[in-house]
């Protein structure tokens, strides 16, 4: 039986384009598996606390017999959360771009799973297994429009999953997310609904696809 874990960014839970997306994707890989266990870490609406982050990783550099008991509490919060990664044969992350750059509570999960010593850098716990980044951009943000390199988080998640953790990643992205309610943008209504088709579509291929690597390496 394989494990797919999801993890979820937006502090949305109806209309968050990311998770929608990452549904069709989660759909698409666990209708062909038929037996797959999904693991959810829902990260926008149960953040995880900054601070243990900094708690656990003076930890990681201290004796174990003189960690204190919130020392102790914050490494094993860590090691629970990197179970969870460690444990899956496939991964997605749905987290849309706030404020130009990666969401805080996005950062402050990964920060707190890097801790776990299974996840630092040099590591290859999870290297070249399948992963999905499902990311949504309110606006456009390619060459030629006037926020173009506005995007701060994509690149930074991509180093992160790709070349930190080593993980076989493609990336799903969806802008013009706000064109809907947003009066300004009503021209670009009807390439916001394509896009958002597109995506819906790319996640369908792409379950399907990687259930193949799944079958494979079983």
């Amino acid at each position: 039986m394989s494990t797919i874990f999801r993890l979820d960014a937006s502090i949305r839970l109806e209309g968050s384009v990311t998770r929608a997306v990452a549904d069709t994707l989660e759909s698409a890989i666990t209708e062909e598996l038929g037996d797959a266990t999904v693991v959810r870490r829902d990260v926008g609406l149960d953040p995880v606390d900054p601070s243990v982050w900094g708690t656990a990783a003076f930890a990681g550099f201290t004796p174990e017999d003189a960690r204190t008991p919130e020392q102790v509490e914050a490494l094993a919060t860590a090691a629970a959360l990197a179970d969870e990664v460690a444990g899956a044969d496939a991964l997605i992350f749905a987290v849309p771009l706030y404020n130009f750059g990666v969401s805080q509570h996005f950062k402050a999960w990964a920060d707190l799973v890097t801790t776990d010593p299974r996840f630092g850098p040099g590591t290859e716990t999870i290297k070249g297994r399948p992963a999905f980044l499902i990311t949504a951009r309110g606006g456009g943000y390619g060459e030629g429009t006037p926020r173009a390199g506005w995007d701060h988080a994509t690149g930074w998640m991509r180093r992160y999953l790709e070349d930190v953790w080593g993980l076989d990643l493609d990336v799903i992205e969806t802008e013009l997310t706000l064109a809907e309610v947003t009066p300004q943008m009503a021209e670009l209504r009807e390439l916001a609904r394509e896009q958002l088709a597109e995506s819906h579509e790319t996640a369908r291929t792409s379950g399907r696809s990687v259930t193949l690597k799944l079958r494979s390496a079983a």
